[in-house]
């Protein structure tokens, strides 16, 4: 809240406004540099405050109320904004942990094989992050790169395959 009387007093020591102290204080950060800089617009905006300060820190008063109050509102927005935003992340972070589970469901119902593109199209993901997913798995040994009959490369999950290998893939020696 901006004091009247606390603009009067920046407004004298400020050489009767000719510095602008009294326009810093309202907030108008412009206009008290053209103030300093123009020695208060050659006096003519200096006795124009003098006229007018009581005014300009009702109007300043208004603003910072106005403002507060958008603020506020904006601020209990973000809020209910924050609580959905927790939601959509524990989502996200729901889809983050269960990535590797779409994997493995992708893995089982394929006995076993999964490409890229296939966990892209299941986890929403794109088929480089779907990819770096992938080979995760591989450097920790849960899954190994194989190649199918067309020359593809998969990621196959031994686990979900019947014996140690699958019918579409490639026999390695």
């Amino acid at each position: 809240m901006y004091s009247t009387g606390l603009a009067y007093f920046l407004w004298l020591i400020s050489g009767l406004g000719a510095l602008g102290f009294h326009r810093f204080y309202l907030g108008k950060w412009g206009t008290g540099l053209i103030y300093m800089f123009t020695g208060g617009l050659g006096g003519i905006g200096s006795f124009y405050d003098l006229i007018t300060l009581p005014l300009q820190v009702r109007e300043a008063n208004l603003c910072n109320a106005y403002g507060n109050a958008i603020y506020d509102r904006q601020s209990r927005h973000n809020h209910n904004f924050a609580q959905s935003d927790f939601k959509t992340s524990m989502r996200s972070d729901i889809k983050k942990d269960s990535l590797e589970r779409v994997i493995l469901k992708t893995a089982k119902n394929n006995q076993g094989i999964v490409t890229s593109s296939e966990v892209a199209l299941e986890s929403g993901l794109s088929i480089d992050q779907a990819k770096q997913a992938l080979e995760k798995l591989v450097s920790t040994g849960h899954a190994d790169i194989r190649v199918n009959k067309n020359g593809a490369m998969v990621y196959f999950f031994q686990e979900f395959s019947k014996g140690n290998t699958h019918p579409d893939l490639e026999d390695f020696l």
